[in-house]
């Protein structure tokens, strides 16, 4: 748990911050522990250990924010930057021209910790090693696989969280993933099978429970299938999507679009802002009836899943699309009531210490129907399943786009046929969600989460969780995008 110091180191900044006149103050303390190791055609590429603490302190002064970090945490420093961050707080103050009024929130003082089965950093590094060893060994088993490479990753983040209002927040929090890529070579055409266990808040058991030995063959076997495959041919399909394609297609098309910030246009210049403007909440049809997005930063195992945001307020469940017509945004205590709520949502987090936090998209899911996934594809008599995660485009209000995949198979007369290359799909967000017909349920459910979401500037990278069954779209417009996909 956090180092006994940083409790000295808080109560430092608290009492400047208090003493300046300033309405609202925090200090964010954080160590960053994190592993990458990487393979690359049966060896092992890198090996990366990192270790990054420092702390950021946020004041809010006659409504303007002032915010500054340092990586020194000492007795001399943490004073010194407390006064910046209050200078800085105060010169914006004198320029601002709308006044920031935080939204309320209950003080809190609490202690949350990831549960885990076997923590990643106990386990030894000749053991992974070997894993990556042996997966890369087993996809090379496949003639005609040229290239390979798989890869683990961990992270565990101890933090403080302590502000002027009395929350006190105290975390240790972890999180893991691991993946294999086989490449196939064919008359000088190269194409590619992944296997990705998603990014998840739990130990080291979600690399033993994936068994990459036992996936490896399958991964191999599938990217010769696919290189040899033949490429599709343009015009209208019905797609049924699996959930690991899925949860970037809603990342895209729904997170994004549900941040308040991006509505607002207080958002614009990385990656655009948004359609869903804040006058269609409650009226604007999304999706078809069948389409209910929900956010929730408490389900166990989640990336946004945190407890508690770095407002200090606590993570919540909320409808963002229910039954078609668009209902919510992902706020913070900031923007909140722009829209006449009186409570921050929970979605306002920073990648680090030295960062500001902003309004992130939130774990949401596409909730699950009733059908099973062979009775979503017996209703298709000319269509494409897409597995997995390729290329993708969307313009800068999240209207228009276009997505790729890892896999294909092309559906005839209700059963699944041989694979397809070169599949992208192109819509238009509102257009391509009413045409949902229908969701598998909850017994193919799976989540997938993102750690490199960019926003900001400089840029952050958020994370968050995307929980979906397989669901199927009608009369899709699909173009051949040789080499895209």
């Amino acid at each position: 748990m956090p180092h006994p110091a940083w409790d000295e180191f808080a109560e430092l900044v608290l009492k400047r911050v208090t003493a300046s006149g300033a309405e609202y103050g925090d200090i964010r303390i954080q160590q960053a522990t994190s592993q990458t190791i990487s393979g690359e055609d049966r060896r092992i590429a890198s090996i990366c250990d990192v270790e990054d603490t420092g702390f950021g302190v946020r004041v809010l002064y006659h409504g303007a924010w002032g915010f500054a970090a340092s990586s020194i945490l000492s007795l001399e420093e943490v004073p010194r930057v407390a006064d910046l961050a209050i200078e800085i707080a105060k010169g914006s103050a004198s320029l601002a021209i709308k006044k920031v009024r935080l939204a309320e929130e209950p003080v809190y003082r609490d202690r949350i910790v990831t549960p885990c089965r076997v923590d990643p950093f106990a386990v030894p590094l000749e053991k992974k090693t070997d894993l990556l060893l042996r997966t890369m060994e087993v996809l090379h088993r496949q003639q005609g696989i040229v290239r390979s490479s798989a890869s683990l990753w961990a992270r565990r983040d101890r933090k403080l969280f302590v502000s002027t209002e009395g929350t006190h927040l105290e975390f240790d929090l972890l999180a893991g993933q691991g993946d294999c890529t086989a490449t196939a070579l064919q008359d000088g055409r190269f194409a590619s099978r992944s296997f990705n266990t998603p990014h998840l808040r739990v130990g080291y058991e979600l690399i033993e429970e994936a068994d990459f030995l036992r996936k490896a063959p399958r991964v191999a076997a599938q990217a010769v299938e696919k290189v040899t495959a033949p490429a599709v041919d343009a015009g209208s399909f019905d797609l049924v999507l699996d959930p690991e394609h899925l949860s970037l297609t809603i990342h895209e098309s729904c997170g994004h679009p549900s941040e308040l910030d991006r509505a607002l246009g207080y958002e614009a210049n990385y990656a655009g802002t948004s359609f869903l403007t804040p006058e269609k909440r409650g009226t604007f049809r999304y999706g078809s009836p069948q389409v209910n997005l929900v956010a929730d930063n408490r389900e166990p195992e989640t990336l946004a899943a945190t407890g508690y945001d770095d407002d200090g307020v606590a993570c919540q469940t909320w409808d963002i699309v229910r039954e078609g017509i668009f209902v919510g945004y992902c706020t913070n205590r900031e923007v909140a009531q722009t829209i006449g709520e009186t409570r921050s949502r929970g979605s306002n987090r920073a990648d680090g210490w030295g960062s500001v936090p902003i309004v992130r998209i939130a774990n949401i899911g596409l909730e699950p129907g009733s059908a099973t996934v062979d009775q979503l594809i017996a209703d298709v008599k000319r269509g494409i399943y897409i597995e997995g995660h390729g290329s993708y485009s969307i313009d800068q209000r999240r209207y228009n786009f276009q997505f790729g995949g890892d896999a294909f198979w092309l559906i005839e007369n209700g059963k699944r046929a041989h694979m397809l290359r070169d599949v992208i799909y192109q819509g238009i967000t509102p257009e391509f969600w009413n045409s949902c017909d229908g969701v598998a349920d909850r017994t193919s459910r799976r989540r997938y989460g993102f750690i490199t979401c960019g926003k900001g500037q400089p840029g952050q990278s958020g994370w968050m969780t995307h929980a979906a069954s397989p669901a199927r779209f009608r009369n899709i417009q699909v173009i051949r995008g040789e080499g895209r996909s």
